[in-house]
């Protein structure tokens, strides 16, 4: 059952459906009316430049019938919305799922089922989103055999290395992930701007003695951190180190805090590399809170209490949010043994939307068969 109500002063309109109850401004719905006048019907954009619109614009009119709401405002214009699309627009996105090693959560995917089946494919990039990774099995024993699948997701992000680059022990190594030794937990590439969003690493063999990949949910982190020390999460979330990138053709630089909040303070991106890491000169008193915090941080990316292990098989490949979770690995000894992966990067952007895209259709779908 849903319920209509216009406040005293006009201004407001409250929407009372199930268990929600969502407020929502006059000129918040008078710039979305999904008419021709308002919004292109093919792009969707907006056709009238919202910032003319009055200010002290008001509700004359409220009128809900099954999904439809008709509302007629004081500037004379009329507009038909579709309730469930309002409440829609009114939430946020499906909230992730934070981890611990005790309770990591693991999401095995068909390389040909997701290449092949929409319903796959937005099942395994709704479960991206909400854990920060999934394992993605039978996936071709080529160098680009991961290729087939980010063609369905986005386009391949290149780098100064290429696209889809080696990951494995080399002579005189460009970078410390191309050596036999472990890799504390990091974050990669935030140097970049903008930082790749998604790490696709495919294993074409791991027979060497080690190679364990570790994973630790760096939202999760975040939020242990902020309730056991509230003081080294603000620092944290102050303070904006640079990090860097160089060898004989390249240099990049970027800065940003090690636990980056968007606009309500909750937690979007995670940054760690200490390879990479260029703190700046600050005052002392700062410094040293930085360093303190930036300790307790690595405590608890390295502890037993986040730390996940696993151990790719040939054919294997893991995905993972770049901005949420930090990635390590246990050395590794080549003698009798070899480990050979090989790494792409994709955006968030096109994940993102490639996300949405389909969870559209399968809700066109869904409203389809009830109908």
């Amino acid at each position: 059952m849903t319920h209509v109500i216009v406040e005293p002063n006009q201004r407001r309109l409250r929407i009372e459906h199930d268990a929600r109850n969502v407020a929502l401004s006059a000129l918040w719905l008078r710039e979305r009316s999904p008419d021709e006048a308002t919004l292109d019907a093919y792009t969707g954009q907006r056709l009238i430049e919202a910032a003319e619109l009055p200010l002290d614009l008001a509700i004359d009119t409220a009128k809900a019938e099954g999904d439809t709401l008709s509302l007629r405002f004081s500037d004379g214009h009329q507009g038909r919305f579709s309730i469930a699309a309002l409440l829609n627009d009114a939430q946020d996105e499906a909230p992730r799922r934070l981890w611990s090693a005790s309770d990591a959560p693991r999401t095995d995917v068909d390389f040909d089922q997701a290449c092949g089946d929409d319903a796959a494919l937005l099942d395994m990039l709704e479960a991206l989103h909400r854990d920060g990774f999934v394992v993605v099995s039978n996936v071709p024993g080529r160098e680009d055999g991961m290729q087939t699948l980010i063609d369905r997701v986005g386009p391949l992000r290149r780098t100064n290395w290429g696209g889809i680059a080696d990951v494995k022990s080399v002579a005189n190594a460009y970078d410390l992930t191309m050596t036999q030794r472990g890799l504390e937990p990091h974050t990669d590439n935030p140097y970049r701007d903008p930082i790749p969003g998604y790490i696709w690493l495919h294993c074409l063999t791991n027979a060497a003695d080690g190679g364990d990949s570790t994973l630790a949910d760096g939202f999760k982190a975040a939020e242990l951190l902020r309730q056991r020390d509230p003081d080294a999460y603000a620092c944290l979330t102050r303070v904006t180190p640079r990090f860097r990138y160089q060898d004989a053709d390249t240099h990049l630089e970027s800065e940003g805090p090690l636990i980056e909040l968007d606009s309500a303070g909750t937690p979007i991106r995670v940054r760690y590399s200490n390879r990479t890491e260029n703190v700046p000169a600050l005052e002392p008193d700062e410094l040293d809170a930085y360093y303190a915090a930036r300790r307790a941080f690595y405590q608890l990316i390295t502890g037993d209490e986040l730390t996940l292990n696993l151990k790719l098989d040939a054919g294997q490949m893991l995905i993972m949010d770049n901005y949420r979770l930090l990635h390590g690995r246990s050395a590794f000894q080549l003698a009798g043994g070899v480990r050979h992966m090989r790494q792409g990067y994709v955006d968030r952007d096109s994940t993102a939307s490639r996300r949405r895209v389909l969870q559209k259709r399968r809700a066109h779908q869904g409203a389809g068969e009830t109908a």
